[in-house]
């Protein structure tokens, strides 16, 4: 069974909808980590059993000080992969090189890279917005686009795209990893 380590930083719900459709079935979910010990994934990891890293962005002097770190936790769980699910860090090369990782962000991009996506999504000039799934790289949202899903936004209010964004990125994020491992 492949393994995979899953990141994040808030809510959990991508890394809680993982556990639910591919934990111990397809895959394994070896490790999660988080930079936030404030996380409300964190309930997620314990209540699934799965082992938990908390790395505090907060205490260190640098990004790559930072990853470094998150390297050094992951390695000895040897995940096949690792989840970017809402892991809101820019990360270096001492982890794009070291750590095979993909990624899921609320825009088609290359539209959008970055922080507060949806909005702007909504707000541009595009019929559809949607959300993708690409490899990590040293580069905000600059990796190898692995799968994109797409939403018409005809008629949509806000709320409405933003919830609907939010549940084709839990299929689009599966899907990613299952492509990526099969």
């Amino acid at each position: 069974m492949k393994k995979i380590a899953i990141l994040f930083s808030g809510r959990g719900s991508n890394f809680s909808y993982i556990v639910k459709m591919l934990h111990c079935q397809e895959f394994e979910v070896v490790v999660a980590l988080t930079n936030n010990p404030e996380a409300e994934g964190i309930k997620i990891a314990h209540q699934a059993g799965i082992p938990l890293e908390i790395v505090d962005s907060k205490n260190f002097e640098s990004r790559e000080a930072f990853d470094a770190a998150i390297v050094q936790k992951l390695q000895p769980y040897a995940a096949d992969l690792a989840v970017l699910a809402g892991f809101m860090r820019i990360l270096t090369p001492v982890f794009t090189e070291a750590v095979r990782a993909i990624n899921l962000h609320p825009s088609l991009l290359p539209r959008h890279k970055g922080l507060h996506a949806i909005e702007k999504s909504y707000n541009d000039t595009f019929s559809t917005g949607g959300v993708s799934v690409h490899w990590v790289s040293s580069e905000l949202d600059g990796g190898e686009i692995i799968l994109q899903k797409e939403v018409a936004k005809e008629g949509l209010d806000f709320e409405s795209y933003d919830k609907k964004i939010r549940k084709i990125e839990k299929a689009a994020l599966t899907e990613a990893i299952r492509k990526v491992l099969s």
